[in-house]
């Protein structure tokens, strides 16, 4: 009888705490931008966030949801990338208005061909399908050209999974590029760390927040055995973030030289 009311109360104890994990598996990854996102709203100052973190998260959610078709993981997981992808269309918006507002006279930018009726464009007597230079490559004028830009990605890569879906080695390529792209988010930013001898400038909060979150994730993934390239990537992110934790500690303590530019409190997951 004991063991009978024991078993009553942990059996919708353990499932609480299975709707509690998935829960911060879908939300859990975009919290560490509602800071951020409030602060470039407040300040109306977009410099201390990288708008190519959006990319590269961007394109690994997007490969992610198309390794779904190929291989049916938890669902928490889909719902994450999408949930992700939602938070860094915003993240784009908001960096995309804040930065257009601050500047004058710049030229106009843009990923599909130029309107006529912008107002910065004086009737060209030219059209091109795409009327973008390489060196302003995901950095347009409108985010109208984001969202273009992700709908072909989407549709070129959505159509060659059709194509390729039946193929188990495409598929597995498919997931380990999708967990690979985001797992190397850090690596720029643990790069530019070395190269300035610093971490000046850099939310080590922000850091411990990515520290945390991966090591939550990469827990999860092993538990609910989820394909393995999840818990490799996983656990090459959590690699990732204790080498910036060093950094942080050793460029504090054992300063190697003076820091000459000007430092930004920006995303540590920054490009």
């Amino acid at each position: 009888m004991e063991a009978g009311g024991l078993e009553w109360l942990l059996v919708p104890m353990h499932q609480l705490v299975s709707w509690g994990a998935a829960g911060a598996m879908v939300f859990g990854g975009v919290v560490p931008y509602i800071p951020q996102y409030r602060d470039i709203r407040r300040t109306q100052n977009a410099e201390g966030f990288s708008t190519y973190v959006c990319l590269v998260l961007l394109v690994a959610n997007i490969l992610r949801i198309l390794f779904w078709f190929g291989r049916r993981f938890e669902s928490p997981l889909l719902w994450q990338s999408i949930i992700m992808i939602i938070t860094m269309l915003l993240m784009l918006k908001l960096c995309t208005e804040v930065r257009v507002s601050n500047e004058l006279n710049i030229k106009r930018r843009s990923f599909a061909a130029a309107d006529s009726k912008d107002e910065e464009i004086k009737a060209p007597p030219k059209r091109s399908y795409l009327d973008f230079d390489l060196n302003y490559f995901w950095h347009w004028s409108k985010f109208t050209d984001y969202v273009q830009c992700v709908l072909t990605f989407t549709c070129v890569t959505g159509y060659i999974t059709y194509l390729w879906l039946d193929s188990s080695l495409f598929v597995e390529t498919l997931g380990f590029l999708a967990v690979f792209t985001e797992a190397m988010l850090g690596v720029p930013q643990l790069y530019r760390n070395y190269q300035n001898r610093s971490t000046e400038g850099m939310s080590v909060k922000m850091v411990l927040m990515w520290t945390s979150g991966d090591t939550f994730k990469t827990v999860y993934f092993i538990l609910n055995q989820a394909p393995f390239q999840f818990s490799i990537c996983g656990l090459l992110q959590v690699f990732v973030d204790i080498a910036i934790l060093l950094q942080v500690y050793l460029y504090s303590y054992y300063p190697q030289k003076p820091v000459s530019h000007t430092a930004h409190p920006a995303s540590t997951k920054a490009l």
